[in-house]
């Protein structure tokens, strides 16, 4: 099954290219105020499994505006699970998705992986990991919508971390050449190859589908993408490549919508699946990277276009 993107948004939404004037309304306000540093994007907490409601409140309004926050808690390394489960929920996130390298917990430790199944993919080691929205390989209806980091013990070299909302991403491209974002909203524009076991049996079915796409149910822009060119198919067309070079130039380039740096224990990100990257890092003898993932298929609850926009 491919994702589809062959749909009509329900309701009135600022990401329907037929809808410049409710567009610029939207970019207007979305832009206005946005968070310049890394540090506007820092809420401190007390123990992020017992929020108060004014932290709540604090991390849902950047939400709103950047799709993302930091928080800073008082937890240090320790690796209580129900720190990053507690502020999934605190969103109304329970559908985790519990892929096959996941924890019982429904979790995932990043964390160096030297033996096993995980030992063969790049999360599970200490190498460099490429602009991209996490589960960009998963069928269409197991879409990542909400992506949260949780940090217990972060390397003592390298491992940070770039960030960016999608939606600005998104932004740029149509203000520069709205076919950009019609391109890249075609149902065949990305295919993820199948993936083959050891065995030889198809571990993963081929996975076709939009960069971009438009919930039908909320008009929420939802983005699946990844940078890297291996394992990866892209629309062989002038417009399609002329775009991904466009969108690429984004991403790397000095902008000052691109936030840089390094969670350290106790801290965490709380997304709607923002791109993000990894640099590589190394470990010592006595400090081990561990990063706790939780994937959710819903977005976090309050921050939908219709909730903050009111369209």
């Amino acid at each position: 099954m491919s994702l589809s993107n062959k749909q009509t948004a329900p309701l009135a939404t600022p990401f329907d290219l037929n809808n410049d004037e409710l567009y610029q309304q939207w970019r207007d306000l979305k832009l206005a105020d946005y968070p310049e540093t890394l540090g506007d994007l820092v809420v401190e907490l007390n123990d992020p499994r017992k929020l108060t409601g004014s932290e709540h409140q604090k991390l849902l309004t950047l939400c709103q505006k950047a799709n993302m926050v930091i928080y800073a808690g008082k937890t240090g390394d320790d690796p209580d699970p129900e720190i990053p489960l507690s502020m999934g929920r605190a969103f109304k996130l329970i559908d985790l998705d519990r892929n096959w390298l996941a924890d019982e917990t429904g979790l995932t430790s990043l964390k160096v992986v030297d033996n096993g199944a995980r030992q063969d993919f790049i999360p599970y080691s200490n190498r460099a990991i490429n602009w991209h929205t996490d589960g960009y390989y998963n069928i269409a209806e197991k879409q990542i919508h909400g992506l949260n980091l949780h940090c217990v013990m972060p390397a003592p070299d390298g491992g940070e971390n770039r960030l960016m909302d999608h939606e600005i991403v998104y932004i740029k491209l149509r203000d520069e050449n709205p076919d950009y974002i019609r391109a890249l909203m075609a149902d065949d524009v990305m295919i993820i190859p199948p993936r083959i076991g050891k065995d030889g049996v198809i571990a993963r079915k081929e996975e076709a589908g939009p960069v971009f796409s438009i919930n039908p149910a909320s008009g929420d822009l939802h983005m699946r993408y990844t940078i890297r060119t291996q394992n990866v198919i892209w629309k062989n067309d002038p417009l399609t490549l002329e775009a991904l070079k466009r969108l690429e130039y984004w991403l790397e380039c000095d902008s000052k919508y691109s936030y840089q740096g390094k969670l350290e224990s106790g801290m965490g990100l709380v997304s709607n699946n923002v791109l993000h990257d990894r640099s590589a890092f190394e470990d010592s003898d006595t400090q081990k990277r561990l990063i706790y993932r939780a994937r959710y298929y819903a977005r976090l609850a309050g921050t939908s276009v219709n909730d903050v926009y009111g369209v």
